[in-house]
């Protein structure tokens, strides 16, 4: 008998296949021996904004949940660009995103969708949360020279257009 967990999430993809936004992606994962799929983690790409720093590349992040799902939300990571992890105040340098939906504690709710945790985590690229720092060096230059701040982000664009992003483990 599948969890609550796991319904929930096959729903989700059955309504991601329905409809999504332009130029998203969010597919299940293989299984370790990669004859299957894993429901519980899934791998999901993200357009930058068209008319930000971000925009022409499309970011990709992992989201795995547990079976306590949508109790709790999942941990989302993104991938490393460059074997380095993603330039942004709000990403951990362990890649996971620091986002108040995302935080049990702060404003998850059980009815916040796979959707909307993207198009949620697309918006903080161009919008980071100066209240909630994640990484210092990007934070530090966000806050005190946002030309060189837009400069990286800019450069770091350019490396995942050019295929420098790679699995986040």
């Amino acid at each position: 008998m599948a969890s609550f967990a796991a319904k929930r999430l096959a729903q989700e993809k059955k309504e991601w296949r329905k409809d999504h936004p332009f130029g998203f992606s969010a597919k299940y994962a293989k299984t370790d021996d990669g004859q299957g799929q894993n429901i519980y983690r899934w791998i999901c790409g993200m357009p930058g904004k068209p008319g930000t720093p971000w925009a022409g590349a499309t970011f990709k992040v992992s989201m795995d949940f547990t079976d306590d799902y949508p109790g709790k939300p999942p941990k989302v990571k993104f991938f490393p660009v460059n074997g380095k992890v993603l330039f942004h105040p709000n990403v951990y340098p362990s890649g996971t995103v620091c986002l108040s939906i995302l935080n049990e504690d702060e404003d998850w709710k059980p009815s916040i969708t796979i959707r909307q945790i993207l198009v949620g985590i697309q918006d903080l690229l161009d919008n980071p949360n100066e209240k909630s720092p994640a990484q210092h060096d990007s934070f530090v230059l966000f806050t005190q020279n946002k030309e060189e701040y837009l400069r990286r982000v800019k450069e770091q664009t350019m490396s995942v257009v050019n295929g420098g992003q790679g699995d986040p483990n």
